[in-house]
């Protein structure tokens, strides 16, 4: 059975993202989900000086084992002033001290949303441009904009968004095998 690490790039306890994920993994079968909250990953704000002092942290190389065994991954950002959450970039910049591939070279399913009608595109587009330069290889991607009217009782409400998300997630499965 085929492993998939899901990240929502948000330390929210209530992250839309994470709704997003946990909607998501059901359209998939036969995968193994492993689910990181970046909540269980405590680290100290990435700069040189740190690190030559204190090496890296033990949560950075635990994490970077848990996602060397993982043949693909959904990854879904919040976004922040139009980039990364503070926490996940952080995280990434950690990780990447390890090894410049975080991904892997292992296939992406990359999402964004946000309350807004722009459904985390800049965070998306941001992504979609520097995670290949970190190792992803991005199936495809998917954005829902306006959670609270388009996502209720823990699915897409809307058909189009809905059937959208249906056929990438399809196609990231198929990059599995």
């Amino acid at each position: 059975m085929k492993k998939i690490i899901t990240i929502a790039g948000s330390n929210s306890q209530k992250s839309i993202n994470k709704m997003l994920i946990a909607y998501t993994t059901t359209l998939l079968k036969d995968v193994e989900i492993l689910t990181i909250d970046l909540n269980d990953y405590i680290l100290p704000i990435y700069g040189e000086d740190f690190e030559a002092e204190n090496g890296i942290p033990t949560a950075v190389k635990r994490l970077n084992e848990i996602i060397n065994s993982a043949d693909g991954f959904i990854i879904s950002l919040a976004e922040h002033n139009g980039s990364y959450a503070a926490v996940f970039k952080n995280t990434i910049d950690w990780l990447s001290r390890l090894d410049m591939k975080i991904w892997k070279e292992k296939p992406m399913l990359l999402m964004a949303t946000s309350p807004g009608g722009r459904g985390g595109a800049t965070v998306l587009q941001t992504a979609n441009t520097s995670f290949p330069f970190l190792g992803a290889r991005i199936i495809d991607t998917y954005s829902l904009p306006s959670f609270y009217d388009k996502f209720k009782d823990g699915g897409i409400v809307e058909e189009h968004y809905r059937k959208e998300l249906a056929d990438k997630a399809v196609a990231f499965s198929k990059e599995l095998d």
